[in-house]
């Protein structure tokens, strides 16, 4: 009996392993291929003649200053986003948890609208080809951060009940996102003519922003952000138990729930702040996730993350190249990919709050 429970157990680890692995060589796949594929397209013996040190100038340019900072970024963002939306679905207990549909997305927007209309993080530039530029992105993030804890104190305080049901969150954080797209259009409705059209396009969620200043920022942030998850994976484990069960199991669960949504809306927030909103990103591959491999945390955070990666970098390969050269925002993309997988999460969920399996 003994053996047949330790070979079932190495059978559930190995599936779970499989998948990490074959998720990080995906991965790598899409950065070369990423690399490689644009207006100007670099072979992959180019780009290993290039990363040597030889390659004409012109390639050199284009791969490190513009590609390799906007691959980069959209790996880093990508796991920032499906990362929170796996531990905000844990911690909640909650399925359709996610920083899009929890409202928080909306109010880092919020936020950094507010900074860049209010606070002064944006100045314009006639002479340039940029219709804004961001002069303090420090400025930006910690606005956004601000702005998004509003929203998950709301989203706390809601789950603080017990008869609090998913659908009753969910309500919540619609009705939340709604009340700061609201703030956001009407700051917008007193900006100034180049202010509003930069505005709007950010928030359709754009990767081409992306430069080394943003990676490093996303770099900082959201590397020891996946670390402390994957370091409480535990705590987080028991949460999505129940609270009764965590609290048997010695986890302080006010102070575990509050501290995990601060980190998580940090990450969503930084991730906002740069590239616009980006949906269901933090909706959708945590699910896709568990389809595969279950709801593990020890497996399941450190997967979502290199999920998360690859459903990004892939998104925003395919709107690079969709109808080219036109490039598309890379949100726009993943909304019409992450709006069907909704709402097939609702009808599988039939209402009940239930995991999507």
């Amino acid at each position: 009996m003994s053996k047949d429970i330790i070979l079932n157990y190495k059978r559930f680890t190995t599936k779970k392993r499989t998948f990490i692995w074959l998720s990080i060589i995906l991965l790598l796949a899409l950065i070369f291929l990423g690399l490689s594929l644009g207006a100007s397209s670099i072979s992959l013996n180019d780009i290993f003649r290039i990363i040597a040190g030889n390659g004409e100038t012109t390639e050199r340019q284009i791969l490190f200053n513009i590609r390799l900072p906007r691959v980069l970024s959209a790996v880093l963002a990508g796991t920032a986003l499906s990362v929170s939306g796996t531990v905000m679905q844990s911690i909640l207990r909650n399925p359709l948890g996610s920083p899009f549909t929890l409202g928080i997305s909306n109010s880092a927007a919020f936020g950094a609208a507010f900074a860049v209309i209010i606070l002064g993080a944006g100045s314009t530039q006639s002479n340039s080809a940029d219709a804004l530029f961001v002069n303090n992105p420090y400025l930006i993030t910690i606005s956004a951060f601000i702005w998004s804890l509003i929203g998950t104190a709301i989203i706390l305080i809601i789950a603080r009940f017990r008869d609090a049901s998913p659908e009753t969150m969910i309500l919540t954080g619609i009705i939340m996102g709604s009340l700061f797209i609201a703030g956001t259009t009407g700051l917008e409705y007193f900006a100034e003519d180049v202010e509003l059209a930069s505005i709007v396009f950010w928030t359709f969620g754009d990767l081409g922003r992306a430069s080394w200043r943003e990676f490093y920022i996303l770099l900082i942030v959201v590397v020891p952000a996946v670390i402390f998850f994957i370091h409480n994976r535990w705590n987080i484990r028991s949460l999505n138990t129940g609270d009764e069960t965590a609290n048997s199991l010695g986890v302080n669960v006010e102070r575990t729930r509050v501290i995990v949504m601060l980190v998580a809306s940090l990450t969503t927030a930084v991730a906002v702040s740069f590239f616009g909103i980006i949906a269901f990103v933090g909706l959708v591959v945590p699910h896709l996730v568990r389809r595969m491999i279950g709801s593990d945390e020890r497996f399941l955070i450190p997967a979502t993350g290199l999920f998360g990666g690859v459903f990004l970098l892939a998104s925003d390969l395919l709107a690079r190249n969709i109808i080219a050269p036109m490039v598309l925002p890379v949100g726009i993309l993943t909304s019409f990919i992450g709006a069907p997988l909704f709402i097939l999460l609702l009808i599988k969920g039939k209402g009940k709050g239930v995991w999507l399996r």
